[in-house]
């Protein structure tokens, strides 16, 4: 009988990056989890999400128009000319085996009907913060809050933003206890990855099973 040998696993993918140790033995499964990333208009998830991904992210921008004028503040972002309309999503490889799917949500209240699509089947997420314009983290605490899901709260600090302790900012949220909050920036991709770390922890301190 002809015995049969399995041709062996390239050590780089099409573009040439080198493969994850899951992509590179057939046997080994990764642990995939998803996490969602919430938070106001402008307040950087696609950005964090962009930093971090392994893979080209999947990003639903689109231009805005005169329409938003009136319903879309850009007092503290002025520069924005996007906006999230669906999601936005990457990919990265943690610890080997460990990969995390991000799946960043759309900042404005009309497309909030879209947040339990997103959200089925995360074991965490983010809510991102502006210390310019806190109160548009509410209805992201509110709705994690509401369906039980592990969060943290990430403040990502802007160029010229008046910078606040970790303390200070759970009082002017009402954040529990038990819930992290840290300070990031969501440009650079180690403060990202520290984020999503922290929320994994949180994941398997709330659900350890």
């Amino acid at each position: 009988m002809d015995s049969v040998v399995s041709e062996p696993l390239p050590s780089a993918d099409t573009d040439g990056e080198p493969l994850k140790a899951w992509q590179r033995d057939r046997t080994r499964a990764p642990v995939a989890t998803k996490i969602v990333v919430a938070g106001g208009f402008g307040v950087g998830k696609t950005t964090l999400v962009k930093a971090v991904s392994e893979i080209e992210p999947l990003q639903t921008e689109a231009l805005m128009t005169e329409a938003s004028v009136g319903t879309d503040d850009l007092s503290a972002t002025p520069e924005k000319t996007t906006t999230t309309v669906a999601m936005d999503y990457g990919r990265i490889t943690l610890d080997d085996d460990l990969v995390l799917y991000l799946f960043g949500t759309p900042g404005q209240q009309r497309f909030w009907f879209m947040w339990d699509d997103l959200v089925r089947g995360a074991i965490g997420a983010v809510v991102l913060a502006d210390t310019r314009r806190l109160d548009e983290c509410f209805p992201a605490l509110d709705y994690f809050e509401s369906c039980g899901l592990p969060y943290i709260v990430a403040v990502n600090h802007f160029d010229g933003s008046e910078r606040f302790d970790e303390v200070d900012v759970r009082d002017a949220l009402t954040v529990p206890p038990h819930v992290p909050i840290l300070i990031m920036d969501a440009r650079h991709r180690i403060s990202v990855v520290e984020t999503l770390l922290a929320v994994v922890r949180q994941a398997l301190e709330s659900s350890p099973a």
